[in-house]
């Protein structure tokens, strides 16, 4: 193979392998940075209440203790009609 020709295939190879490990390192930089946002994010989060029966009301201990006494049922195993 003529010299020149060899030269310039081993130049585009190492062309193509600076490129390619540039990719790399720009996406491992980038999981980095979205990894320690998300952290930063969750912290912040905080979960809605979810309300305990369906017309939108929450379970107190006192309901609680007077429901299995009087019903001797739970509270979502009756008809919600």
């Amino acid at each position: 193979m003529h010299p020149e020709i060899l030269r310039e295939l081993t130049a585009q190879r190492n062309r193509d392998l600076r490129e390619r490990a540039h990719r790399a390192h720009l996406a491992r930089t980038l999981r980095t940075m979205r990894h320690s946002h998300q952290v930063d994010e969750a912290d912040e989060f905080v979960a809605p209440a979810i309300p305990d029966y369906i017309d939108g009301s929450f379970r107190t201990d006192r309901d609680e203790a007077h429901s299995s006494k009087v019903h001797g049922r739970v509270p979502a195993a009756r008809n919600a009609a």
